[in-house]
């Protein structure tokens, strides 16, 4: 199943998340175009390792930031940002575009310290988009959660487009994510952050109040 755009109108044009995407299009740009021997560095330097993130160095902390537009691969970042399109233009809707870029990266950093708390030791550079978009999702599964979701369906030669309420679209991915971490085979993916970033979305949707449907200020 594949989202493919939401039947959820808004009624600002979401350019805090068109320069998102322009952002994370832009850094992925930037790693194709580097060497392999100083990709290597460039990821290093950038991504956020939870056994340096937890050491006394405050430098390491920006890592949290920077990590969220780094990807390992085309599939990567146009699956990020395929969601990020579909849901984030409507979370900036709702929030303006200030407090949709404070709720983008507050979410993004709760991800990814979910993903170091859980996993303190580990050498393995996390990035990507996912963990703040995972807010999104959240965010989205309690400002709309009747909203149509267009799905594709696609096994073989069957292809048909279905509409799916967006709480049970949403529902299942995160319960995709939970079985996720009980699946040896699939440790490479930072199930944790997409956990704790869908759970701080939650959270911080309704700490602004802006988590049900009625007249809203622009920003």
């Amino acid at each position: 199943m594949i989202p493919i755009r939401d039947e959820n109108p808004t009624r600002r044009t979401p350019y805090v998340t068109i320069l998102l995407i322009a952002a994370n299009c832009g850094v992925f740009i930037r790693e194709m175009m580097l060497p392999p021997e100083l990709l290597e560095g460039f990821v290093g330097q950038f991504a956020a390792i939870p056994s340096q993130v937890m050491t006394d160095n405050p430098l390491n902390w920006v890592t949290l930031i920077s990590s969220m537009f780094l990807h390992g691969g085309i599939a990567h970042l146009l699956g990020n940002m395929l969601y990020l399109w579909i849901f984030g233009n409507n979370i900036e809707d709702r929030l303006g575009h200030i407090g949709f870029t404070a709720f983008y990266l507050l979410g993004g950093i709760a991800a990814a310290l979910t993903h170091i708390i859980m996993q303190p030791d580990s050498n393995i550079p996390m990035i990507g988009a996912s963990g703040a978009i995972s807010a999104v999702l959240g965010a989205y599964m309690i400002a709309y959660p009747r909203a149509r979701i267009v799905l594709l369906i696609w096994f073989l030669l069957f292809i048909r487009f279905v509409r799916v309420p967006a709480f049970l679209v949403l529902g299942a991915w995160f319960i995709m994510q939970i079985s996720g971490i009980l699946q040896p085979s699939s440790q490479g993916i930072a199930w944790y952050a997409h956990i704790g970033g869908f759970a701080a979305g939650i959270i911080l949707i309704i700490a602004t109040g802006k988590h049900r449907n009625k007249k809203l200020s622009w920003i």
